[in-house]
């Protein structure tokens, strides 16, 4: 077989002769466990296993891998075991082929599921050893390549999920080759009309443009030359893909993509890029905001060149990009360089390493994940194709995602920081949490021992890492709470009962878990304060009581306002301590209290209400909101702050608006209590020029 002697012959170029013979044992073994299958295209199916083999020899993998991608699919499609791999050809090889396979022999209930599990057991298997997923790459590229005999819709679903995972995982690795065919390919089994016309169209743009190329690349070499910088110069076609991009993302006709074709300048060392880059600026205008410097701040997959976008002859843009050799193997080759240049620079290893700390946070944040399509959201979140470089006060640069808040930012320092940062500055200046860094921020985070995640962040932090540990902090922080409100709603319902919680039994709650299919307390408990589970009907089952006629009146709930998340005051009516209340279980959210005169009850069912009280000694603070109408003075606000300030009060927040011959100012105050906030009223009318005040509530 061609193929097979193919590989054999590349394997040899940088394999011990032992190693190859190994291949060949390897070849002839996939051989014979896939006598008799085919291919959809009716190829032996054999042929595919050794061209995935062969993809990675150019990366200079060493045999284990060629191996294992050998034997990537006997274990999911013939009889053979994952043991039987281990006893022929060593553990390594085993663990390797046991990461590529598919949990074949679970079942699932939907595709989404299955597909999910999958990438877990991978990620997890990438985790272990970063040459699972490149031979799954290598893998997912020759599917692509041969994935014409399949149906139209079957193309399309696979195509998506390699353009939404693979290509990305390959960008994220620096496998810029592999990433770039794989958009292709992609594109065109998602959009096949459109990439037949682009494909087209570039063809006759090759020609037509061939005598511009040749001349731009004269001119290059000339240019370095009189600099007396030794350089090879090349010209690239810009991928297909990229190409739709910037139509798309310019609307632009496929005539008005000028810059179809890049350049590439390859120098000796590290200097020469930034003389060579010198050397093109004055043979052609550089474009003004069209310059990166991927070589003083790399990209997170160790990618290093500068960019620079020049106009060429006739007016047309030009991309150059310039590095030098060493650099251009890590571009080319990604996370694989690791293996095809072990001698070679310290920036390979950090890039290893990098790659191994970027998939440890990757399972980390996945392991917080509630359902498959969370996990799904999580992957593809993570796999961002842009980044912004910031600084930390030190100096130390820190790549995020594109649209990365000051949250990312403190969890991407350490988790602890991320969970007690209360305040950020960019740049020296204080500035909101939300606010969005930009390239060359320095940023600084303020934190406090006391602090704790904010639920509200969520809706704006943009890395895996930042929402996993938000919402595995928020979700335990709510179990815990929730497990202490239950327990006071079903011993109030217990009481109702006329039964004390001490007299319940094992066999009660035994009984209970029976019916329920629950196993522990604390998960009865965590429902009943969440409001997914009535407590009377808990009481009931928990003792067998149905008769409703014997019964005590129910104690009323005491709010001490430090319950955290499972007790929560209504945003329409602002309850403080003080006001007539009423609380609400809802489900998912636990107790809301809102006063008892609140709009918002209306829409309410009687049986939904519980008897709540304000406890005797609660000691927080509560926002409660102020409208006044001042006459329209100088200095009125300074006088009204004061007042504030005088009566033990914080503003959280203050606005104004326009009312006529009068202005009206809105404050957030912190109150202690509805004694509190009479004070403070009583105290801002004293101020002459305060013509009225109202408590702003059913907002």
């Amino acid at each position: 077989m061609a193929e097979a002697e193919f590989l054999l012959e590349e394997a040899s170029r940088y394999l011990k002769p032992e190693d190859v013979e190994h291949i060949r044992i390897a070849i002839e073994f996939s051989r014979e466990a896939h006598q008799g299958q085919t291919r959809q295209s009716g190829d032996p199916y054999v042929t595919h296993p050794i061209a995935v083999a062969r993809m990675l020899t150019p990366l200079h993998l060493d045999v284990q891998s060629i191996i294992a991608a050998l034997l990537h699919d006997v274990v999911e499609d013939t009889d053979i075991t994952t043991a039987q791999i281990a006893e022929k050809f060593g553990t390594p090889v085993a663990e390797l082929v046991d990461g590529l396979s598919k949990l074949e022999k679970i079942q699932f209930e939907t595709r989404e599921d299955a597909q999910a599990e999958n990438f877990r057991k991978m990620l997890l298997a990438m985790a272990r050893d970063v040459r699972v997923i490149l031979i799954k790459l290598a893998d997912r590229l020759h599917n692509m390549r041969t994935l014409d005999s399949m149906r139209p819709d079957k193309c399309a679903r696979i195509a998506r999920e390699t353009m939404e995972i693979y290509a990305p995982i390959a960008n994220r690795l620096g496998l810029n080759e592999i990433y770039q065919e794989l958009q292709d390919l992609s594109f065109k089994y998602i959009h096949p009309n459109r990439y037949a016309v682009l494909a087209k169209a570039l063809k006759v743009a090759r020609g037509n443009r061939r005598e511009i190329v040749s001349k731009i690349l004269d001119a290059i070499r000339s240019q370095l030359e009189k600099k007396l910088i030794h350089a090879d110069v090349t010209g690239r076609e810009k991928n297909i893909y990229s190409i739709y991009k910037k139509m798309q993302a310019k609307s632009l006709a496929f005539s008005e993509v000028l810059d179809i074709y890049g350049f590439r300048v390859l120098v000796d060392d590290f200097a020469s890029c930034y003389v060579g880059l010198g050397a093109l600026h004055a043979l052609y205008k550089p474009i003004p905001g069209k310059f990166k410097d991927y070589i003083a701040i790399p990209k997170s997959n160790g990618y290093q060149s500068l960019h620079s976008t020049l106009i060429g002859p006739f007016g047309a843009p030009i991309e150059v990009q310039i590095r030098t050799r060493e650099m251009h193997k890590i571009a080319d080759a990604g996370v694989a360089s690791h293996w095809m240049y072990k001698t070679g620079p310290a920036n390979i290893n950090e890039l290893h390493k990098k790659t191994h700390q970027w998939l440890q946070e990757l399972l980390e944040s996945l392991n917080n994940s509630n359902s498959s399509a969370e996990f799904m959201e999580h992957l593809k979140v993570d796999l961002f194709p842009d980044a912004v470089y910031v600084f930390t006060p030190k100096g130390k640069i820190l790549s995020l995602p594109r649209g990365a808040t000051a949250v990312d930012f403190a969890y991407s320092v350490h988790t602890d920081i991320g969970d007690r940062c209360i305040a950020v500055k960019i740049n020296h200046e204080l500035v909101p949490l939300r606010s969005e860094l930009k390239n060359g921020d320095r940023v600084e985070i303020i934190t406090t021992a006391h602090a704790k995640p904010n639920p509200a962040w969520l809706s704006y932090v943009t890395t895996n890492k930042a929402r996993g540990h938000i919402r595995h902090f928020l979700k335990t922080m709510q179990s815990g709470e929730s497990e202490q409100l239950g327990e006071r709603l079903l011993n109030q319902a217990l009481h109702t009962l006329g039964i004390k919680s001490a007299e319940l039994t094992e066999a009660n709650w035994n009984k209970l878990f029976n019916a329920t299919g629950i196993k522990t307390r604390q998960e009865i408990l965590a429902d009943i304060g969440l409001g997914r589970r009535l407590n009377m009907v808990v009481a009931r089952q928990l003792t067998g009581k149905t008769d409703t006629h014997e019964t005590l009146a129910s104690p009323a709930i005491s709010i001490q306002g430090t319950e955290g998340m499972a007790v929560q005051f209504a945003a329409c009516c602002h309850p403080i301590p003080g006001d007539p209340i009423i609380g609400i279980i809802k489900n998912g959210q636990g107790l809301v209290v809102h006063t008892h005169d609140c709009p918002a009850l209306r829409k309410v069912h009687n049986g939904q209400w519980l008897d709540v009280v304000w406890d005797k000694n609660i000691t927080r603070t509560f926002a409660v909101n102020l409208k006044l109408l001042v006459a329209n003075q100088r200095g009125v606000l300074a006088k009204v702050a004061a007042a504030i300030a005088d009566a033990e009060s914080n503003i959280e927040n203050v606005s104004f608006s326009n009312e006529g011959e009068y202005t009206a100012l809105h404050f957030t105050l912190e109150v202690n209590n509805r004694q509190h906030l009479a004070g403070i009223m009583r105290s801002m009318r004293a101020i002459p020029e305060v013509i009225r005040i109202i408590r702003v509530q059913n907002t």
